[in-house]
């Protein structure tokens, strides 16, 4: 993997991880991108090098939301332990921990049943540009619902680990999921995009940790171009970052709009660019 490469995919993967466009299309756009341009269609040749890399920038993005949430997660924790030590098993910070963890087990059976599937289309652009406009009509319809007076709930809850788990496939946001959901069941968007953010940090790691040691040769890891790897993690979690301090900030006057018709144009372009080469 070039350098250049490398530094693009990780910006790319810092900006969509977190805004409502998904991560994983853009990252299958890129490297389509680069391999027309190489002459070598990815979809035609994934290696393990462009395969560690992705969990790479996944793994930058992980620490990018842990460090922006860190006191909320401090905070969180010790009210936890705190609260079950006094047995009040009603507190808010006791049912969060508690959704996150149901969200681990329903996202982490919904990703187990639906592997197979979704690497497959990670070599099928085409497919994943209609994914990512079902993800453009999702939040343009979650925001003709947006009410914004309702509180997580158990329901809520289960609903929108269901769309983590479908955000397996790639072109399905998963934020966007998770916070259009959030937002039909009458979540504020700020309370929506919190959620959202939580509950990704676990999934994220458990992703990106059992991959690599059930899948990839560590021998082989060492011939990558690991000082590109580098940057390009370093990128991710930059970018990562900021994307996140100021999504935070604008989502309360923001509407997600702006980004349903970003997916529906992005997937309609990167459509017909991709006919239209594969038909040469």
């Amino acid at each position: 993997m070039q350098t250049i490469q490398a530094v693009i995919t990780g910006a790319i993967q810092g900006l969509s991880e977190f805004l409502p466009i998904s991560s994983s299309a853009h990252i299958v756009f890129s490297h389509e991108i680069c391999g027309l341009i190489s002459g070598a269609p990815v979809s035609q040749d994934v290696n393990q090098e462009e395969i560690f890399f992705d969990i790479l920038v996944h793994l930058a993005t992980l620490f990018a939301v842990i460090i922006y949430f860190f006191n909320d997660l401090k905070n969180i924790f010790s009210d936890f332990f705190k609260s079950i030590k006094e047995k009040d098993y009603k507190s808010e910070n006791v049912k969060l921990v508690g959704y996150i963890a149901l969200s681990v087990i329903i996202t982490g059976v919904i990703g187990l049943l639906l592997k197979d599937k979704v690497e497959l289309l990670t070599t099928k652009p085409q497919i994943v540009c209609f994914l990512l406009m079902g993800t453009g009509f999702i939040l343009l319809f979650s925001e003709k619902m947006y009410k914004g007076n309702k509180n997580l709930s158990l329901k809520t809850a289960i609903l929108i680990s269901i769309a983590q788990g479908l955000a397996v496939f790639p072109g399905f946001s998963r934020s966007g999921l998770t916070i259009s959901t959030a937002l039909i069941k009458g979540m504020k968007r700020v309370d929506a995009a919190r959620f959202s953010f939580l509950m990704s940090i676990p999934v994220i790691f458990l992703a990106s940790l059992v991959y690599p040691l059930l899948e990839l040769d560590f021998e082989e890891i060492m011939t990558f171009n690991l000082k590109a790897l580098l940057l390009g993690f370093l990128t991710a979690f930059i970018v990562g970052y900021l994307c996140i301090k100021y999504f935070m900030k604008l989502l309360g006057k923001l509407s997600l709009r702006i980004f349903g018709y970003y997916c529906l144009l992005m997937s309609v372009v990167m459509f017909f660019v991709f006919q239209f080469f594969y038909h040469q």
